[in-house]
């Protein structure tokens, strides 16, 4: 026996309000069409479902167990319905993303308006990162997306948006400051500014290695908060300090000079997420950010 929409619908307001006016009213129909529903259920059921009086409806026992039977079926289909509205809306809610350092917030913001271009349902909240927070945002929730340098062990990483050539970042009085290139072997002979304690451990092997390619151990300057005072240690004369070449753009002073490094493989960013929160709303932020950032 398979129950109709309407009687299901009927049966269960008039278990919760056991009043046929009231009932009526909810559902928009007479207290007529009401009471022939019921009958009609009944009739079908082979049994009383209601006690009714002048004064007073109740479930009878048969009619308890059937509202009981219903009602988390009833609540699973509305769930259901709930969910394929969601998913025929496409990508909606709230989405977290952040940047670290201007260099990357051009990336971003071309990304944001392709995203919300495709995506109107879905609100974008933006922030700047501090090194020291990225990953404990990423693991919280209070980010979704960063766009970063990789590698960013421990979390999604990719596509490449963004190549650039690595740089060493010294003293614009420094005996290298002139020169027309460097090898990653000067790292040897210069103490190397360190980043937060707090950052990626792959991150920083592939910044500020322990050892040069041939092996020569390289001394480890002081550590800086934040990326802007790392570069005012190097600028202090501390150390020296490999970038990318998009921090000389964005990064410019009169007591630094940045030399390329010739022999070392260019920087790569791009989205880094925690693989647990690979939710609909990152994967369309990540194809989103490589549309908008086609590399050249």
């Amino acid at each position: 026996m398979v129950l109709e929409r309407h009687e299901i619908e009927s049966f269960l307001t008039l278990a919760e309000e056991l009043h046929f006016g009231r009932t009526a009213e909810r559902l928009g129909v007479t207290t007529g069409r009401v009471s022939h529903v019921i009958r009609k259920l009944e009739r079908r059921v082979g049994a009383r479902l209601f006690e009714r009086t002048s004064r007073v409806v109740r479930l009878t026992p048969v009619g308890r167990r059937l509202a009981d039977d219903l009602r988390p079926h009833v609540a699973g289909m509305e769930e259901a319905l709930r969910r394929a509205v969601r998913a025929g809306r496409g990508v909606t809610g709230r989405l977290r993303v952040a940047y670290v350092g201007d260099a990357t917030s051009t990336v971003l913001m071309r990304a944001v308006s392709l995203f919300s271009e495709r995506h109107p349902d879905c609100e974008v909240l933006v922030s700047e990162a501090h090194l020291s927070g990225t990953r404990a945002g990423l693991l919280d929730g209070s980010i979704d997306v960063l766009i970063a340098s990789f590698p960013f062990d421990g979390m999604a990483n990719g596509p490449t948006l963004v190549r650039e050539r690595r740089l060493l970042a010294v003293p614009v009085d420094h005996v290298l400051a002139g020169a027309d290139s460097v090898s990653l072997e000067v790292l040897a002979d210069h103490p190397v500014v360190q980043y937060p304690a707090v950052t990626s451990a792959a991150f920083k092997r592939d910044r500020t290695p322990d050892h040069t390619p041939s092996g020569r151990p390289v001394r480890r300057g002081p550590v800086g908060n934040t990326y802007s005072e790392m570069l005012s240690l190097v600028a202090l004369g501390r150390g020296v300090l490999p970038v990318g070449e998009l921090t000389r753009e964005y990064s410019r002073r009169p007591d630094l000079a940045y030399v390329p490094i010739h022999d070392a493989p260019p920087i790569r960013r791009g989205p880094v997420w925690l693989e647990a929160n690979t939710t609909a709303r990152v994967l369309a932020f990540v194809r989103a950010a490589e549309d908008a950032n086609p590399l050249s």
